[in-house]
Order: C-alpha cells, then sequence, then structure tokens
C-alpha cells in the first residue's frame, strides 16, 4: 500500500483500494490516521471515530511504538456473537507514523473446526471452553473497567471536580492510561489552584491599591478599573461596565482621551501631570500586550498628588520664608555694624540707638532660631511633654497677669468671663500649654486697635476644657483663614514683621495643642474680630482636691 503523509487527503483512493481488495479477502480492513478516524474500510464506518468502535490500545500502541499490535475478541451482529481477531499494522517508518491499518478477522470458521473436533476430544474441549470464557471475561474486565473509570472520572473533572483519581491494577496500556490520567488530574489541579492564588492576590493588591489603575482595549471599552479609579472618575461600577472609556474619562481630563493615548505611546510609555477641581493628578500610561506580543489596549495609572504637591509647595515656601527672615535682621545688623566700623557715626547718642537696633535685630534672629527648633523637635517627636495634672484656671490667671501691663499700655480691656474660683483638672505640659495661651493672648492684644476689648473664657463641655480668647481687633479675611496655621504665614507680612512676629507663634501652638490630644480652631471676620478656641481633653483622675 502506498504511505502518504496525509491518510484524509486521500480518502477517496485509499478506499478503492480497500474495497478492491475486499474482493478477494474476508476480513474486515480499517483504515484509521492518527486522529483515530476511520478514512477506509471494507463496511460502511467510514467517517467514524474507532474510540469504542475498535479496541483503541491497539491502535494506540502501533501510532506511539510502530509497531503491529493484535488482539482477540468478540463483536455482535445480529444477536450473535461472532469471535474476531484484531490485528493493527502502523503506515510509515520511524516517527512519520500517519495512521494504521486494522484488520478483524472473522475467528467463527475456526470455532467450527473446533466444533467438528469436539467428537474427538469432547472433555478437553469443555475444559477448553471453560478457561476461554474465563480468560475472556477477566480480559473483558482487564479492559472495560479501567477504561469506565476514566470516563466517570473525566466527566466528574469536566464538572469541576479534581479530586478524582483513578486506581491503577495494571501495567500495561490501561495502566499507562491510568497512570497518565492521574498524573494530569495533579497537575491541572495544582496549575488551577497556583492560577487562582495568583488572581486573588492581584485582586488584592489592585483593590487595595491608592493609584487608579484602568485598562482599555483597543474598542475602548474598560476591561478593568479598581476602586481607587471608580472614585477618581466618580462613577459607579456598572457604568464601568456600561459606558466607553472616552465618555467617562471626560470628567477628568478630555487629554486622556484613548486616541491621545495611542498617539503619545507610539515611543513607549508616557506621564502627564494635570490639575482638576482643585486637585494634582500625575498619569502614566502604556500598551499592554497579549501572549504573542501584540498590542490589545492601553493601561493607565493614575495617582493623586494634591498632598504630595502641597507639602512641596510648602517645603519651598519655607525654605524661602526662613532665608527672607534670617536675611532682613542680618542685612540690618551688618549695614549698622559696618557704618560703626567705618567711623562714620561720633555723636554717642547715635552710637547706642545704633547698636540697639542691632541688639533688636539679634534677638529677633534669635527668638526665630528657638521656634524654628522648636517646631523641629515637635516634628521628630524630640519635644518632651512633661504632663501632669494641673488647674487650667490657675494657668490661665498666670497668663493673664504676664500680659496685663502690655494691654494697658495700648489702653485694652482684658476680659476674664472665666470663673476664678472653678477647678478645671487637665493632664498636661505646664510650661507649654501656658505658651500657647500666651501666644493667642499676644495674638489678640498686638492685633487689637488702642481701647480695644479680649474676652477671655474657660469652661467644661462634656469631657473637655474650652479655652476661647474673643478680641474686636483687626479680623482675618476669609480666603485667608485656612491658611493661618501655616509656617511664616501672615495676613498682612510688612505689619506683622513691625511688630516683632516670627509667623511660626500658630504653627507651634497647634502642634503643642495636638500633642496633648486637644484642638485648636480660628474663627475671625475682617474687622470685627478674631476668636481662637483651644480644647484639650479633661483629666481622668478623681477625687484630687488642692490642684494647681
Amino acid at each position: 500500500m502506498k504511505t502518504y503523509d496525509n491518510l484524509s487527503d486521500h480518502k477517496e483512493e485509499i478506499q478503492a483500494n480497500i474495497e478492491a481488495w475486499s474482493k478477494t479477502i474476508q476480513e474486515e480492513i480499517f483504515v484509521i490516521d492518527d486522529n483515530f478516524m476511520i478514512i477506509a474500510s471494507n463496511n460502511a464506518n467510514q467517517g467514524k471515530s474507532a474510540v469504542g468502535l475498535l479496541e483503541t490500545p491497539i491502535i494506540m500502541n502501533a501510532l506511539a511504538k510502530g509497531e503491529a499490535s493484535q488482539s482477540y475478541g468478540s463483536i455482535i451482529s445480529k444477536n450473535t456473537t461472532i469471535p474476531v481477531m484484531n490485528m493493527a499494522f502502523p503506515i510509515g517508518e520511524g516517527k512519520k507514523i500517519t495512521g494504521v491499518i486494522y484488520m478483524r478477522v472473522d475467528m467463527s470458521s475456526v470455532y467450527d473446526t473446533i466444533n467438528q473436533s469436539k467428537q474427538i476430544f469432547v472433555q478437553a474441549m469443555i475444559v477448553g471452553l471453560i478457561i476461554t470464557v474465563i480468560l475472556g471475561t477477566l480480559i473483558a474486565r482487564s479492559i472495560t473497567t479501567p477504561i469506565n473509570d476514566v470516563t466517570e472520572k473525566a466527566e466528574k473533572m469536566a464538572q469541576g471536580d479534581f479530586s478524582q483519581e483513578v486506581s491503577v491494577k495494571s501495567k500495561d496500556e490501561i495502566g499507562r492510561l491510568a497512570d497518565m490520567f492521574n498524573l494530569l488530574r495533579t497537575q491541572l489541579d495544582t496549575t488551577l489552584f497556583e492560577m487562582s492564588s495568583e488572581k486573588n492576590k492581584m485582586e488584592t493588591i489592585l483593590k487595595h491599591m491608592a493609584d487608579g489603575l484602568i485598562a482599555v482595549n483597543l474598542e475602548g471599552q474598560i476591561i478593568h478599573a479598581n476602586p481607587a479609579a471608580v472614585q477618581m472618575l466618580k462613577v459607579t461600577q456598572e457604568e464601568i461596565e456600561r459606558e466607553s472609556y472616552n465618555t467617562l474619562i471626560r470628567q477628568l481630563n478630555e487629554e486622556l482621551s484613548l486616541e491621545q493615548l495611542m498617539e503619545r505611546c507610539t515611543e513607549g510609555e508616557h506621564s502627564d501631570v494635570f490639575e482638576k477641581s482643585g486637585s494634582t493628578y500625575a498619569t502614566r500610561y502604556d500598551w499592554f500586550k497579549d501572549d504573542d506580543g501584540n498590542d490589545v489596549g492601553i493601561i493607565i495609572l493614575i495617582q493623586d498628588i494634591t498632598q504630595r504637591q502641597k507639602l512641596e509647595n510648602m517645603q519651598m515656601d519655607f525654605v524661602a520664608n526662613v532665608s527672607h527672615e534670617l536675611k532682613t535682621p542680618l542685612t540690618t545688623i551688618k549695614s549698622y555694624t559696618e557704618t560703626l566700623i567705618d567711623g562714620y557715626v561720633d555723636d554717642p547718642v547715635t552710637v547706642n540707638e545704633f547698636l540697639g537696633i542691632i541688639d533688636n535685630e539679634a534677638d529677633r534672629m534669635n527668638r526665630l532660631v528657638k521656634d524654628l527648633l522648636q517646631l523641629s523637635r515637635l516634628d521628630n517627636n524630640q519635644e518632651i511633654l512633661n504632663r501632669k495634672e494641673g488647674n487650667l484656671i490657675s494657668l490661665l490667671k498666670a497668663a493673664v497677669k504676664k500680659v496685663e501691663i502690655t494691654a494697658a499700655n495700648k489702653d485694652q480691656h482684658l476680659n476674664c468671663l472665666f470663673n476664678e474660683e472653678e477647678r478645671i483638672p487637665v493632664d498636661m505640659d505646664k510650661d507649654r500649654i501656658e505658651q500657647v495661651i500666651l501666644n493667642v493672648i499676644s495674638n489678640a492684644i498686638k492685633y487689637t486697635t488702642e481701647g480695644g476689648r479680649i474676652d477671655i473664657d474657660a469652661l467644661k463641655m462634656d469631657k473637655s476644657a474650652v479655652i476661647t480668647v474673643t478680641d474686636n481687633g483687626m479680623g482675618i479675611p476669609e480666603a485667608e483663614l485656612s491658611r493661618v496655621f501655616e509656617r511664616f504665614f501672615r495676613v498682612d507680612k510688612a505689619r506683622s514683621r513691625a511688630m516683632g512676629g516670627t509667623g511660626l507663634g500658630l504653627a507651634i501652638s497647634k502642634q503643642i495643642v495636638e500633642g496633648h490630644q486637644g484642638t485648636i480652631e480660628l474663627e475671625s471676620r475682617e474687622n470685627k474680630g478674631t476668636k481662637v478656641i483651644i480644647t484639650l481633653p479633661l483629666s481622668l483622675k478623681k477625687g484630687i482636691s488642692n490642684i494647681e
């Protein structure tokens, strides 16, 4: 018989040859390709699968080993069992086995001959038949039972149950098939477990990412968007699934349309920074590819850098302000010192005046450096608060006493509304809280015109002590209120410097109060006055008297 590279392409020619042979032989002939499909036969089985119809093990052996195989069995035809011999011969040589010639020989004539010999060998024939039946049954069971077991387990695996395992009872082809099935099941179960673990890990990472991540295919549909991205786009998950990417991204930035991203990514990863509704965002985007390296979409990473941008701006402002605050007194000191050194001033009165200015500027620098050092210690948690229970009223009375003369010099009235006989126990560092109170009252005196009024009050409210300092001074514009606790911030910088402030008092006060688990707030109206509210937690200790 001729050898073909692909049996399926020569079905008709092979079938014609088979039909020609069938005129001279009585055996059934099948030509089977390497996909177990019957290419030709001398009966009506062309085009059918050989699996289940013929003896699969000997076909597999012939295809795998390139060796002829045979087996015995039986078929049922018209309710009659016909014993047959099955033979399989490989088509091709070496590794180019393209199919199998399968022959099934009717053994009825052999058995007829045996039956004719019964008269001579009756007893031997009976024994032989019994042995044949027993062996046939055992062989049939040894073949069909494992196959049925494999079939049943494979069906359960197809339904998602990968705990199945086939018992191996022999070392023949069926046993090897069972071994391979068990190995396949184990490998598949392990692979699926690893894939599930990696998927869960990735979903957890994406879910808890602070940055927004969006994956878009080439058709403009969002494949994935993590919760951070959904929040940034201000949409719902249903809208993500329903709307196109270009429709949703307009709410954030129209310049991030899919067409523009694809154009920018022609040379690789690209990044941008933009602002929207007072927030600053940094974006990075690039192509993502399939297993074959083809571009299948764009992946976009959106990061909210508003706080970082504000911090960077604050750092730059802080450095600029520190430089300016130090440069001004240094310039004054150097100018007056050079004038004195050069001997241009002989008048003792003028000399003393110059020296006084130099001394004041040095004091100003000293205050600035002290405030900066204290802020640094507070920022780095190096400022140790010596907290003890004390009476807040006693501390207020002492603070008011220290600023009475300053207020009197401006003809201002310090109005103490609190009950001087009351006791408000607070766990506090007395020196630091007094520093806060003095700073707030001093600001009120400083920014209130002559003849003004400053009200000071303290009371218990739930589990907190509340201190309020209210003045009727120049006040603060509403637009500047959110910045009053920033370092070096001044509403009127020139006037504040002339009054001797460093611009750090309220920033230090906020740090100290928050270190006591309290809050400090400021309410103000321009040209109407300012109210500062300090809240501190009351002491939890009970039954202690004579607290100072």
